[in-house]
């Protein structure tokens, strides 16, 4: 044990080595007139750069009857411009070797492309320009409706893992609008015309309201002009009020059950947890995200070693936890029970796993390996351009500095082993529980699905 012990301190101090140069190439950041934030870090290790145009709004600034109108309009974004015709965007970014997405959250919309860093203003011109002059016809939005609605299908209809979750986060949150699913309720997407995507734009897709990032081989100087030049023309608008959503006080343990066919059943339980507001007092997320990779961090953490190989009880077993966010947190605790095993038994096997760490806390060994595994991820993180300009971009969307990413690291390594068991003891609460479960119905010849890489 001890020589084990000696392997992870080491390394802990290795990776702090590596990440000071990488961390210390500060952003540089310039506000236009408008209001529109230019966010640029330079990376000079590759001639490319990733540009990222963040939108401050997603599900959770939806309204019943609304709801996935934020996903909805990202599809829309590519529908073209009185400039730019229906799906030329991406045509226009392949032709000058790059690649292009987005991606809609709970908390924000966002829209990139990776391109050789000489294209940068060829995207600036493209995003600054769909930006404000999106087209938004009936016609175009009657297709591309249909697509959002099969894509629900595929990816939460016909998925046992994913409709549990979304019962379950319905069941979690009684107001917040974290209750609503990203994608959206069914109804709604059959009943959403063009003219609720129109005010969604209208209302957020403003200057005012986003942020641009670029990372790569690029001089900040000449990107705030090029910004100046594409984004700068556009006007600021008046935004909505945003009223604070806190959910209730949580009284009691509740529990959903899900019945759909699937081979096995799947047991998640979801704890309130606190995220971080604020990156100096705050310390029980980073304890909580220590806590996380102790449980299920990496193939020897405890989840895999005791539940799975030792016992038998689980197929698979996991925690997530997420410290960053909008709105309130949550600390989940996922397990498929092994043929012939009960979800009770999955049950009590995962509350004894987190009544160990109550009563005995957590070692050094583990603690330190859980560092390591954390810390290292940001290391690598740090080593793909989009990787950064997302970490930037994050931060931004949940209204922490985008600057504290170093100090965020530095609070992770300085988490000790008693908190890890104060959090344990403080969070983990039948009062503060929601479980959800997922009773398996036959397949009755379905194809069998793989429910690994489902995503929360």
């Amino acid at each position: 044990m001890t020589m084990r012990r000696h392997v992870f301190i080491p390394l802990l101090g290795l990776i702090g080595a590596l990440l000071a140069p990488l961390v210390h190439a500060n952003p540089f950041e310039h506000k236009l007139p408008n209001g529109l934030s230019v966010i640029v870090k330079e990376d000079r290790r590759a001639p490319t750069a990733v540009h990222m145009a963040w939108y401050r709004a997603g599900s959770m600034d939806e309204s019943n009857g609304t709801t996935g109108v934020a996903h909805v309009l990202e599809h829309m974004m590519f529908k073209g411009t009185p400039k730019v015709g229906a799906g030329e965007f991406n045509r226009l970014v392949a032709a000058a070797g790059g690649r292009d997405n987005a991606f809609t959250s709970r908390d924000y919309t966002a829209y990139f492309q990776q391109v050789p860093q000489e294209k940068l203003g060829e995207m600036m011109a493209l995003e600054a320009d769909r930006m404000r002059h999106l087209n938004l016809s009936a016609s175009e939005f009657e297709q591309e409706i249909k697509v959002v609605m099969e894509e629900r299908r595929l990816r939460t209809d016909d998925q046992p893992q994913s409709l549990l979750f979304e019962a379950m986060n319905a069941a979690a949150f009684q107001s917040h609008p974290y209750r609503r699913p990203i994608i959206g309720w069914m109804n709604d997407l059959e009943n959403m015309t063009v003219q609720d995507a129109r005010d969604w734009y209208a209302r957020w897709y403003v200057p005012n309201n986003a942020y641009v990032i670029v990372v790569g081989d690029v001089d900040h100087k000449d990107v705030f002009r090029a910004a100046e030049k594409h984004y700068g023309t556009l006007k600021a608008r008046p935004l909505p009020a945003r009223k604070p959503q806190e959910e209730p006080t949580q009284t009691g343990t509740r529990r959903v059950t899900v019945k759909a066919p699937a081979e096995l059943p799947v047991l998640i339980m979801g704890y309130r947890a606190p995220i971080i507001r604020d990156v100096e007092k705050d310390i029980d997320p980073y304890a909580l995200e220590m806590l996380g990779a102790v449980l299920s961090g990496h193939g020897a953490a405890r989840f895999s070693r005791h539940l799975v190989r030792e016992q038998r009880l689980a197929v698979s077993a996991g925690a997530e936890y997420d410290s960053s966010a909008r709105g309130p947190g949550m600390f989940y605790l996922v397990g498929t029970p092994s043929e012939g095993k009960s979800v009770a038994e999955m049950e009590a096997g995962l509350r004894a796993e987190i009544a160990k760490v109550q009563v005995e806390g957590v070692t050094a060994e583990e603690l330190n390996r859980a560092k390591a595994q954390l810390v290292a991820g940001q290391v690598y993180k740090l080593d793909s351009m989009f990787a950064q300009a997302m970490e930037i971009g994050q931060l931004e969307a949940v209204g922490l500095p985008y600057r504290s990413s170093e100090r965020i690291i530095e609070q992770l390594k300085a988490v000790t082993a008693e908190q890890v068991q104060a959090v344990a003891k403080r969070y983990f609460s039948d009062d503060s529980l929601t479980v959800g479960v997922l009773d398996p119905q036959p397949l009755a010849g379905a194809p069998r699905r793989s429910f690994a890489n489902v995503r929360h």
